[in-house]
């Protein structure tokens, strides 16, 4: 599944942005897609996931960020609100179909969309 990022920006903290990953030529339909982040000199890291109609996150973003999923439109939204400098980082969705224990790891997905740069200015 090819997919595509969208959303990223420069924004104040406290600030919000929408981020959105779409599929193109195939469907969401039967992936887990996650969102996860690199900030530089940093491994990717997971920040986000729904899959079974349950929403995982990674502790730095509860309750800040929210996960959506629209199969009909194909799409997987992220809001984060009360954004934080340390959100800084280039965000990433990507597509695959990991066991539970490996909903966290990078490895699990083997898709993935060009990614969105996100800047939280203090």
């Amino acid at each position: 599944v090819q997919l595509q990022a969208s959303g990223g920006g420069l924004v104040q903290a406290g600030g919000s942005l929408t981020l959105s990953c779409a599929a193109s030529q195939h469907t969401f339909s039967g992936y887990t897609v996650a969102w996860f982040r690199q900030a530089p000199g940093k491994e990717r890291e997971f920040v986000a996931t729904k899959r079974m109609g349950r929403t995982y996150y990674d502790d730095s973003v509860k309750g800040r960020f929210t996960i959506s999923r629209d199969d009909a439109k194909n799409t997987v939204t992220l809001q984060m609100n009360n954004l934080k400098p340390e959100d800084t980082a280039v965000y990433y969705c990507g597509a695959g179909r990991p066991i539970l224990s490996s909903l966290r790891s990078p490895v699990a997905y083997n898709s993935w969309g060009q990614g969105t740069l996100v800047t939280v200015s203090s």
